[in-house]
């Protein structure tokens, strides 16, 4: 539970972050968006690092499930872009895709 609790605030931690880049960049924003837009950057870093998972790799690869349907979340949410079934569809096989690297049964050996 812990790592679906940090992957989940990685993922707005990490999205914020981008964001304040894009309004400076694309938007014309202050450039004071991006102290904001970089501590939320290194509080995605921080996160990702209390995933319960064996191998920084792995816990990227998970992650990156969760990353899409945030990010969808977020066109709908914070620019008001309703998702098309296309993007509900792909995220959905991506969040699949998470489960299958985060919860499937590994032998290990030593």
């Amino acid at each position: 539970m812990i790592t679906i609790a940090a992957y989940v605030g990685a993922a707005l931690a990490e999205i914020a972050g981008c964001f304040a880049f894009w309004a400076w960049l694309r938007t014309g924003k202050s450039i004071l968006w991006l102290i904001p837009g970089m501590a939320a950057l290194a509080l995605f870093a921080y996160l990702l690092t209390l995933a319960e998972v064996d191998a920084a790799g792995r816990a990227y690869a998970a992650y990156g499930g969760v990353y899409i349907a945030a990010s969808l979340g977020w066109l709908w949410l914070i620019e008001g872009v309703q998702p098309d079934r296309w993007d509900l569809t792909g995220s959905v096989v991506c969040l699949i895709g998470m489960a299958i690297i985060l919860f499937g049964h590994r032998a290990f050996s030593n």
